[in-house]
């Protein structure tokens, strides 16, 4: 960690104690989380900003830097680009002051998000598939309109905002606290809470938390500087950033210990965990930082600490349920996913599930394919990550060919919904995985895209509720045509991962 720089702490301080948030956003509470507390043998406490007026803590950046404007900047009107909860915040904030404001959002903004900006009276303006390409947007009509803009996490004032909160969890639990942890996107949260913490009590470790899939803040404080990312996963959309902010950098760089990672079904199993405490559900990005305590007990081994993790959201799109209900139990290491080869003759099954045991049989997906083995798809609930592959373990001791699949993507997002045997008759197949954002007529673009050049053999399209489409296709593609191929899907313009050396395609689809 870099060593404090006394002058921007103190000018953080002094924004933080002389902000407004107060106007509108309501001092939350630090919930005891009794069960996981339990289950970690640690004090848990959720810092509940889900409880604000708009359902996340962006209220407090939001309303703190515009009421700060002058009164010439109220009268141009503001605007912001938002693929999250600050659009919310921005709408509230402008309603409250009885301000005209404009919200650029990605056309793959969750419904629920886009239904609350306009139910407060804003107008929303729906451009590109991302927030990279709604910024754009916004910034023509910025320079079209004389608006004035207020960033979602890039500013001092939205920082100071933030940053109460550090101030609330510091009252609420006093001489207890050994770490907070917090979920990154472009670091005005973190940035504003360690700021606050690290000048009173510099003894209180500060944990950031991201998704392995947007993960620019890891990646910045391992480099030394910002780094820009490629690509972000949009899974937790309320911090798909790639690029962290120029002025919340330098401030997470001298009071932040550590950024841990996560991933998606990690992310899931948090979700859950909070709803057993709480009975409330946290949007993807609102539990991250539960999923980053969760792992960094485990590694630490820790006990008998006060852990703070900060709840920063629950705007979740009621379709996104059915994919955080699927995979929290992977995420929880309560199931395991095996692909196992077992002899094609009578009683063969029997016989694998009596070497299963009183285990409990999740899933299981079969069919003929030949007549001396049998591939099977085969989900078993766990106790733990450690238990899952002494299963699998277990297995090939008995002489069964056994693949872990539980951490293989294609395998959780398609294989497992379309097993269905082997195809005789494909010739030289080529299997991709996609990603392309998720809209009306998105599939049939990606569709239009893929065009008829080369036969498609396989392809399977799941809606997961996401803010994404996935697809696995198959092509038949001959050797010769690989060059053209493969200039063929980086002209596409989707994200795409080649996937026929996958285990999972191999013992069941090829």
């Amino acid at each position: 960690m870099a060593s404090v720089q006394p002058s921007v702490l103190t000018q953080l301080l002094h924004d933080i104690l002389k902000s407004r948030v107060y106007d509108v956003a309501r001092e939350t509470p630090l919930d005891p989380a009794t069960h996981l507390s339990q289950r970690l043998w640690n004090e848990v406490l959720f810092k509940r900003e889900d409880m604000q007026p708009v359902f996340s803590f962006k209220l407090r950046g939001a309303y703190n830097r515009i009421a700060h404007l002058s009164e010439r900047e109220w009268a141009r009107g503001i605007i912001t680009a938002s693929a999250g909860n600050h659009s919310q915040g921005v709408a509230f904030s402008a309603r409250k002051l009885g301000l005209r404001a404009t919200i650029v959002m990605p056309q793959t903004t969750p419904h629920i998000k886009v239904n609350a900006v306009r139910a407060m009276g804003a107008e929303v303006v729906l451009a590109g598939d991302s927030y990279d390409q709604a910024k754009l947007h916004c910034d023509a009509l910025v320079a079209e309109t004389g608006q004035t803009f207020v960033h979602p996490f890039d500013d001092p004032l939205v920082i100071a905002g933030q940053g109460t909160i550090g101030a609330e969890i510091l009252q609420h639990s006093q001489d207890r606290l050994s770490a907070v942890f917090v979920p990154v996107g472009g670091g005005g949260l973190i940035a504003g809470i360690a700021g606050y913490l690290k000048v009173l009590r510099p003894d209180i470790r500060i944990v950031g938390v991201e998704p392995y899939e947007a993960d620019a803040m890891f990646q910045s404080m391992a480099a030394g500087r910002r780094v820009r990312l490629d690509h972000v996963g949009i899974f937790a959309d309320g911090v798909a950033v790639r690029e962290v902010g120029e002025v919340t950098f330098p401030i997470v760089q001298q009071t932040v210990d550590e950024i841990v990672r996560v991933s998606n079904d990690e992310i899931c199993a948090a979700i859950k965990d909070v709803f057993d405490d709480t009975r409330a559900v946290m949007e993807p990005a609102g539990a991250l930082a539960v999923a980053g305590l969760k792992t960094w007990v485990q590694r630490e081994g820790v006990r008998d600490q006060t852990l703070v993790a900060v709840l920063s959201g629950a705007n979740m799109n009621f379709d996104r349920l059915r994919f955080v209900a699927e995979r929290a139990e992977l995420g929880e290491a309560r199931e395991a996913l095996l692909a196992v080869t077992i002899p094609e003759r009578p009683g063969a099954f029997r016989e694998f599930c009596a070497t299963i045991g009183r285990r409990v049989v999740t899933e299981f997906n079969y069919r003929l394919s030949g007549r001396d083995r049998a591939h099977i798809f085969v989900g078993v609930a766990t106790e733990s990550r450690q238990d899952g592959r002494a299963l699998a373990a277990l297995l090939g001791e008995r002489g069964y060919e056994t693949a872990d699949l539980t951490d293989n993507e294609m395998a959780k997002l398609h294989v497992r919904h379309m097993v269905g045997g082997h195809a005789p008759d494909v010739r030289h197949e080529r299997l991709c995985r996609f990603e392309f954002p998720e809209r009306p007529g998105a599939l049939m673009g990606f569709l239009d895209k893929l065009g008829g050049r080369w036969n498609i053999s396989l392809f399977h399209y799941r809606n997961h509720g996401a803010d994404f489409g996935r697809v696995l296709a198959g092509f038949e593609v001959e050797d010769r045509d690989l060059p053209a191929f493969h200039a063929f899907l980086e002209a596409l313009g989707y994200p795409y991962t080649a996937e026929h050396e996958n285990p999972a395609y191999s013992l069941f689809l090829e």
